[in-house]
């Protein structure tokens, strides 16, 4: 069944045997367009029901399209592309969003919104509607984690009923097939710097006999799964740094001996290690950062860092082979020292108390060195090319790096 052209909205509703609430969905929408005089569709995105719920749609007038690949996402992603409307609300079709009061989304969808978000918790949620879990933890900590990530002014990162201009959500590339295509919209509509507002919804006890479809770890675990992808920010750079300084701050202060903070608190040989340690695993995590920005920005993940580029640009492959390679020298004279102290001592007992302070440094520099000689040719590799082969030219041939191509 397909409807007229120049349709101003089309209700979108995924579809997987939903026919004990199918029905009063669609005529709640139905019955919204008639009411507010609204040229528009009712589309159902079934996504293999074997419950006879597109018997039902196609009866109540409802335009049906089968999505044969499976998950929330998925039937979502082929709704939006088939839809015929300048504007599409989408919401679950198990009767817990009424869809006979969406005026506040088609409004501000109207006065230039990309994106509205409805918000279960502004709205008022009844009871039994949302588990404990959900409404108390999940939601609100995943929630609060996106807002941080991407400065997302949302409170109700995963309501299910949401209005979107359909043309803006089509040129943000949507590819998230479950649960976490809720948490893709909304991140990568602030990514493309679109306009998104909240609007409050409500939300009531689902109208099934069956359990739902969502799992509460599997699909919270896969929203926080992408939410950090995205956040590389706070997945790889802050953490980094954070170790990174710390350690160093933490080594440089224990170098010289313990450190007495109270009668029976000390900072002593462990709390040093401890500290060399989190140097290392800082400057590996940034060092995650960098390739993992890099790639997003290539694969159009995320938009390009150009303080990230020229940060890159400096630090090409010779800075890094000499940086490393005095970090290195300077790490083997401590270990070195280390040497001629045991051999002083006929390959004896050590006298750790003097030495392993200096020795643990020295073997912290040299990993450190390591790292980062290994991250300059690493980021060379990731800065080949393949050549563009011209006619009679070998098709496997590649462009070095400019560093490589200079005789």
């Amino acid at each position: 069944m397909q409807g007229p052209p120049g349709l101003e909205l089309t209700i979108l509703m995924p579809c997987l045997n939903e026919s004990e609430t199918l029905a009063i969905c669609i005529e709640k929408a139905s019955r919204f367009l008639r009411q507010e005089e609204i040229r528009g569709e009712v589309l159902v995105a079934d996504n293999g029901s074997t419950d006879g719920s597109q018997t039902i749609a196609e009866r109540l007038g409802a335009r049906v399209i089968a999505v044969a690949e499976r998950g929330y996402g998925a039937a979502l992603i082929a709704g939006i592309d088939a839809a015929q409307g300048t504007f599409v609300v989408m919401g679950d079709s198990d009767d817990s969003y009424d869809f006979s009061h969406l005026e506040a989304f088609v409004d501000r969808l109207r006065r230039g919104s990309d994106l509205v978000m409805g918000n279960r918790f502004a709205g008022g949620i009844a009871p039994g509607a949302m588990p404990f879990l959900h409404r108390y933890l999940g939601n609100p900590v995943l929630s609060f984690l996106g807002r941080l990530f991407f400065k997302v002014p949302i409170g109700d990162f995963h309501c299910g009923l949401r209005g979107f201009r359909r043309s803006s959500i089509r040129s943000i590339g949507l590819q998230a097939k479950g649960m976490e295509f809720a948490s893709e919209m909304i991140v990568k509509a602030s990514l493309a710097g679109l306009s998104i507002t909240e609007v409050p919804t409500t939300l009531r006890p689902d109208g099934r006999s069956r359990p739902p479809h969502l799992r509460t770890w599997r699909d919270g675990w896969r929203h926080l799964k992408f939410l950090l992808t995205f956040g590389l920010d706070w997945l790889f750079l802050y953490p980094g740094l954070a170790m990174l300084l710390g350690g160093a701050f933490g080594s440089s202060l224990l170098l010289g001996g313990a450190i007495k903070i109270a009668p029976s608190l000390g900072l002593d040989l462990h709390t040093f290690v401890g500290s060399c340690m989190f140097m290392i695993l800082g400057f590996q995590s940034l060092t995650f950062y960098v390739f993992a920005r890099r790639r997003a920005a290539e694969l159009q993940w995320l938009p390009a860092s150009p303080a990230l580029m020229n940060w890159l640009a400096i630090f090409n492959l010779d800075r890094a082979v000499l940086i490393g390679s005095i970090v290195g020298v300077s790490g083997f004279a401590l270990f070195l020292r280390a040497i001629l102290v045991w051999r002083s001592q006929d390959l004896g007992v050590l006298p750790y108390a003097g030495l392993v302070r200096p020795l643990t440094m020295g073997l912290t520099m040299i990993v450190m060195a390591s790292q980062v000689v290994f991250t300059g040719f690493l980021s060379d590799v990731f800065a080949t090319r393949p050549a563009i082969p011209t006619e009679g030219d070998d098709a496997r041939a590649v462009r070095l790096p400019e560093a490589a191509a200079t005789p």
